[in-house]
């Protein structure tokens, strides 16, 4: 007798994957912790232009990247604002002179005129002379201060700051060869900026006037304009805390 059941096909079962040889990783070597980065610092100088010691100059101000564009429009504000506006001509009817005519109308062979006061002959008006007007251009507060930091950014990179010691230079007495001399010491003989917390009739601003090349200002008057022209930026190391405190409206702290 025939066995007539159908035979269960058997599985053969799958074959198992070779082993995966795995390669040891190299041990990770133990790397010495990213040192901090170095923050913005300039030298303190002296009198006599030794250096005493630096002092950080704040990365608010001074570690900002430099924007090109808004500089330029500064730079066009401000030499704009510096126009007056004041000049004035007079037009022909403005002419204070006699109204006769200046020569018969026919027979002459010349050109006919009424009056003396015509634009063409000396002496007469001006014609589209230049009037009284307001030449202005704005500029808002928070660009001015990006321009600003832009500036301050901008020197500090190209290492033309340095902070002056206040109590090297609390000088007794005015004295225009000392700081003359001091600044023979610095790598910009004219376009110096010297940065002081506050303007005030002293021996140290009566001695740098006479200099020339030199500009006094304070810090809370420095623009970004005198900045780009500086070939030297000089701060009185009080006037960097008084910049900071400007700028970003921080109130200075007053001793009880």
């Amino acid at each position: 007798m025939v066995d007539t059941a159908k035979k269960t096909p058997v599985r053969k079962s799958a074959a198992k994957p070779a082993a995966v040889k795995t390669v040891a990783k190299p041990a990770a070597k133990k790397t010495a912790p990213a040192a901090k980065a170095a923050g913005l610092s300039v030298p303190v100088l002296d009198i006599k232009g030794k250096e005493l010691r630096t002092v950080a100059l704040p990365s608010e101000l001074f570690g900002v990247k430099p924007n090109e564009k808004l500089l330029a429009q500064y730079v066009h504000v401000y030499l704009t604002n510096q126009h007056q506006g004041t000049a004035s001509t007079k037009t022909r009817g403005k002419i204070t002179m006699s109204t006769r005519k200046i020569y018969r109308q026919k027979g002459t062979g010349r050109a006919r005129h009424g009056a003396a006061s015509a634009n063409l002959f000396v002496g007469g008006g001006v014609t589209f002379g230049p009037l009284p007007r307001t030449i202005s251009a704005k500029f808002n507060k928070k660009q001015k201060k990006q321009a600003l930091c832009s500036a301050l950014s901008a020197v500090a990179a190209a290492k033309t700051v340095a902070a002056l010691d206040a109590s090297s230079f609390a000088l007794k007495a005015p004295s225009t060869t000392t700081l003359a001399a001091f600044l023979k010491t610095q790598t910009a003989k004219k376009n110096i900026v010297v940065v002081l917390p506050k303007v005030e009739k002293n021996s140290l601003v009566l001695s740098l006037r006479n200099i020339p090349g030199v500009t006094i200002t304070d810090a809370q008057s420095l623009n970004a304009y005198e900045l780009l022209r500086a070939r030297r930026v000089l701060f009185i190391e009080d006037a960097l805390a008084v910049l900071d405190a400007h700028v970003n409206k921080k109130e200075a702290n007053k001793s009880s």
